[in-house]
């Protein structure tokens, strides 16, 4: 099963840089949740796939990307 691409460029960069700063938040004060947090921020812009955009039909991919 291949998951649909629907998260572009700009959006991968802010989510893997959101992602970095929610782990190491996470770390820094001990907040589990945090942690866990980031890591799916950085699950979605790693795989390029938002499971939240499919009900909105949102695609943040432009034409010269894909």
């Amino acid at each position: 099963m291949t998951l649909p691409k629907n998260v572009g460029a700009m959006d991968r960069n802010i989510r893997l840089v959101a992602a970095g700063i929610l782990i190491l938040a996470g770390l820094m004060t001990g907040k589990i949740i945090l942690d866990i947090l980031g890591l799916i921020v950085l699950a979605t812009g790693w795989l390029g796939f938002c499971p939240a955009y499919l009900p909105f039909k949102i695609n943040t991919i432009k034409n010269s990307e894909s």
